[in-house]
């Protein structure tokens, strides 16, 4: 996989980089538009960071897990290592440059600008409604990373505070970048072993010695208004707590947190992820796993060999989760591709190259790096993951997404064992890297939201308009029914939700960068868009279907399928659920429409926005 996304990055994304003619001699959006509050260059160094701290997230970590404990660890590979450099960098390469040349807009200004205000609209909600559900998975993952590892609640802490001050000494006190790298991120890293010495829960644990010894736990009991969300208490309420953070920090100048924080992090994240690679090479040619790398749940001693199987059949049938009955019918095609997501193509993506990377580029050619080689970066990121899962084997008793997040810090600390790195460091610091990344992304997520929301109403004309435009406002709204839709607690249903709602923007986004190249030049070629437009938007609908038919409406709501909810939140987040993907396919459906004629339009020789056929009229 090295060597393929190495040679796709040289070559693939040489040629992309002239296709779209980037060149450092155009003033970029960051500069021409410089506020100090969204539009502010950033080193190339820090804006990597940024960007690939956001796009990583949780997602390729567990879907990459998730669908090798469905279907085995070779599906799994091949999605990830061919998908990735043909369609997913593309597409981030693309919804970059196309940002760029629209005064660092969002995917749905640009397409509003070439198939008129309603197709514009239309891709405005549904990124909200994305965002939403990013919003509410990746809270839910921190929380049950926070629960099972107490040690990273602690240094997540001290980790937000330090890229705080380090924003503060940056942009407001002058001081050294390179100084204050070596200071702050030396911080970060000392932040780990403060965790181990000082774990950290809210609520005490559901059982005895649920926690490492010496956790500090804030409250006596958990108060009535915390639900337990995968029969878990602590983790309701830190998802309670990461929304509250997602909101305040979104509304944030960028360069207070935003910035600091991804910079910093990105130096976990790399060790991480180069670690992890490299751990698993000296380990396997050289020194093999420590001896004090042990599984958690059986006590045995961990190795490299691969304890998952490579094929469980289409169905999933012979996998662990399916013995176990965590799961219910999951065929191959489609939801394998809905399951892994980030790690290979992800919508989400477009609307962080679009949405605040774009606005702190420095110049255009750090566009090839920070938008094609950040998502490589992300496919290796998805095979540390397989590799932490293959040592780890099966998931716990209890099952389901509870272990197959721990099993990526427990994994990955075992592996980390090879290169001599104790494994009661190794499997937390694995922890706060996977931490990072989700909190990167959650409250880049409640950001991008408001963005959406403000672009949506332009400029206010009515009260109502005035409350939806206010920041404080539409992120309190989106935390809100974020919470709400995680209150049926059936992360299987929540997980390919997401997962399909992400792709299918990820096909609208190519659409967008499709429409922007042929309305630009028509002798472009258009099938380095066009193909993974075609094959995301065919499969993702599908997948969605399959979601929204099978598993919620005959599962959840008739119990047909599966068991039935009996609780008024589950019932109405079932609900819920199948109005989002009702109402997502009908958007994508109907912009795909208005994309077609566009072309169809430039086809048959029209100049200019192509008849505006998104008109509102219609």
């Amino acid at each position: 996989m090295l060597t393929t996304f190495t040679v796709s990055y040289i070559a693939y994304g040489r040629y992309l980089s002239q296709f779209v003619g980037l060149d450092d001699s155009r003033e970029t959006p960051a500069h021409k538009y410089r506020d100090g509050q969204e539009y502010v260059p950033a080193k190339k160094p820090v804006l990597l960071g940024h960007h690939y701290s956001s796009i990583a997230g949780g997602a390729p970590v567990v879907g990459p897990i998730t669908a090798a404990l469905i279907w085995g660890w070779v599906p799994a590979v091949l999605w990830v290592a061919i998908g990735n450099p043909l369609m997913g960098a593309v597409h981030d390469f693309v919804s970059l440059s196309s940002s760029l040349r629209h005064e660092g807009k969002s995917i749905g200004y640009i397409i509003g600008q070439y198939v008129g205000e309603r197709g514009k609209n239309m891709l405005l909600w549904f990124a909200f409604l994305l965002t939403i559900l990013v919003v509410a998975v990746f809270a839910l993952v921190i929380g049950v990373v926070l629960d099972a590892y107490p040690q990273a609640a602690t240094a997540s802490l001290l980790y937000i505070s330090l890229a705080f001050v380090f924003g503060l000494w940056l942009y407001q006190l002058g001081l050294p970048f390179s100084v204050g790298t070596v200071v702050f991120v030396a911080g970060v890293f000392a932040s780990v072993w403060v965790g181990i010495q000082y774990p950290l829960a809210l609520v005490p644990p559901a059982e005895a010695g649920g926690y490492p010894e010496g956790t500090i736990v804030l409250l006596d009991s958990a108060p009535a208004f915390i639900p337990a969300l995968l029969e878990s208490t602590n983790i309701g309420a830190w998802v309670l707590v990461m929304l509250v953070y997602g909101g305040a920090a979104s509304v944030l100048p960028v360069w207070m947190l935003l910035q600091p924080r991804d910079y910093l992090s990105s130096f976990l994240l790399y060790t991480g992820v180069g670690g992890g690679l490299l751990a698993v090479i000296v380990g396997t040619l050289i020194t093999g796993m420590g001896t004090d790398a042990v599984h958690p749940e059986t006590g045995n001693q961990l190795d490299l060999d691969i304890a998952i199987g490579a094929w469980y059949g289409f169905f999933g049938e012979g996998g662990p989760l399916a013995a176990e009955g965590l799961i219910p019918l999951m065929p191959l095609f489609p939801l394998l591709f809905l399951t892994i997501a980030c790690g290979t193509i992800s919508g989400f993506h477009s609307l962080v190259s679009s949405g605040t990377t774009s606005k702190q580029l420095n110049k255009e050619s750090d566009a090839k790096l920070i938008g094609y080689g950040g998502m490589l970066a992300e496919g290796l990121l998805a095979a540390v993951a397989l590799c932490a899962v293959a040592v780890m084997a099966i998931p716990a008793a209890d099952g389901g997404i509870g272990l197959a997040l721990p099993n990526f810090a427990t994994g990955g600390g075992a592996i980390l064992t090879t290169l001599g790195i104790p494994f009661q460091y190794a499997a937390p610091f694995m922890a706060l890297v996977l931490a990072s990344f989700l909190l990167t992304s959650m409250d880049t997520a409640v950001r991008l939201g408001r963005y959406m929301v403000e672009e949506i109403v332009g400029t206010p004309e009515t009260q109502v308009e005035e409350y939806a435009a206010n920041r404080y406002v539409n992120t309190s709204i989106i935390a809100v029914v974020a919470f709400f839709l995680l209150g049926s607690g059936r992360w299987e249903d929540l997980w390919t939700l997401f997962g399909g709602a992400n792709q299918l923007l990820a096909s609208l986004a190519l659409l967008t960068g499709t429409v922007w190249l042929a309305n630009w030049d028509r002798s472009k070629q258009l099938i380095s868009t066009g193909g993974p437009m075609v094959l995301m938007g065919f499969i993702t609908t599908i997948g969605l279907l399959w979601v929204g038919l099978y598993q919620i409406l005959a599962g959840r709501l008739l119990g047909m399928t599966a068991e039935a909810e009996t609780d008024l939140l589950g019932q109405s987040s079932a609900v819920a659920q199948l109005v989002i993907i009702a109402v997502l396919i009908w958007l994508a459906v109907s912009l795909f429409k208005i994309g077609y004629d566009n072309l169809q339009a430039l086809e048959e020789g029209d100049d200019g926005v192509a008849a505006d056929v998104g008109a509102d009229d219609d």
